[in-house]
């Protein structure tokens, strides 16, 4: 199985950690944010990795191949240092390695966690376009989900009460709310899904609260943007689900309280094998 890991990130969060130093090179249990994921994807299965570089990229290229554990893996590299291009972009620019018949894995450098990788496969929609991991934690943002089958209906943040679906006149008072993981199983169709959008983009428009028309919704994705507008814009059309894993420990390690909170859950992990 393949999996992409998106450390092209700048890690504005982790400064001035991230002036120096790229995000997935970040230090955590004597390793990096990057060993960690690697690792932990390879014990699950996954032979062949692909991982977006931008920022000091040279510096990961060069740990990957000094690192014994990581040089004697399947690592390919997709090179985006001339231009960050967003997690949609990211995958699109990676079509190349990514190609094949078989779904592929995708993973944030800066999660941290104890997800069962297999289990995760074993929940996912076979017909779906992405599963994405979910669960039940505190956020501002939150994806919406139908009650009955766990399809993705839209995104709201609750601070603000800003709303983006592609139903309009959505009532997200009957869905369910969940916060995204980082995860996501994703069908080699959404190469395929990309292009359809950009040849009429007219027809995945997405709606606010009141029903209107998001304008920016209807332009073209190009080579620059994010994986989740893409979801939501799609998701009327192509099947895209959430697979819920409230006992799962889950951090985003990409600030420094939070990454100090990754260390310590880490070394437990260690001190229990």
């Amino acid at each position: 199985m393949k999996a992409m890991i998106f450390a092209a990130g700048l890690g504005t969060r982790l400064k001035p950690l991230t002036d120096s130093l790229p995000k997935a090179l970040a230090p955590l249990a004597g390793r990096t944010l990057l060993y960690n994921v690697i690792m932990r994807l390879k014990s699950a299965g996954v032979d062949s990795f692909i991982v977006n570089v931008h920022h000091f990229p040279d510096a990961i290229i060069s740990y990957i191949s000094e690192t014994p554990e990581l040089a004697s893996l399947d690592i390919r590299i997709s090179d985006e240092r001339d231009r960050l291009l967003e997690t949609g972009g990211g995958v699109r620019f990676a079509s190349g390695l990514l190609g094949g018949n078989s779904p592929f894995l995708v993973h944030n450098v800066d999660i941290v966690s104890d997800l069962d990788i297999k289990w995760f496969e074993s929940q996912c929609h076979p017909g779906a376009l992405a599963s994405l991991l979910v669960s039940r934690r505190e956020t501002k943002r939150y994806l919406l989900f139908n009650e009955d089958d766990m399809r993705l209906v839209g995104w709201t943040n609750i601070s603000t009460g800003e709303v983006r679906t592609p139903f309009r006149g959505l009532d997200i008072c009957h869905c369910v709310k969940l916060a995204f993981g980082g995860v996501h199983l994703i069908s080699p169709e959404i190469f395929d899904v990309f292009d359809a959008v950009d040849a009429e983009p007219w027809r995945y428009p997405l709606y606010d609260a009141c029903g209107n028309v998001l304008p920016v919704s209807q332009n073209a994705l190009g080579e620059r943007f994010p994986i989740m507008d893409f979801y939501l814009r799609t998701a009327s059309a192509r099947p895209i689900y959430g697979v819920q894993a409230d006992g799962v420990t889950l951090i985003d390690a990409g600030k420094p309280d939070s990454l100090a909170a990754a260390e310590r859950f880490v070394e437990k992990l260690i001190c229990r094998k």
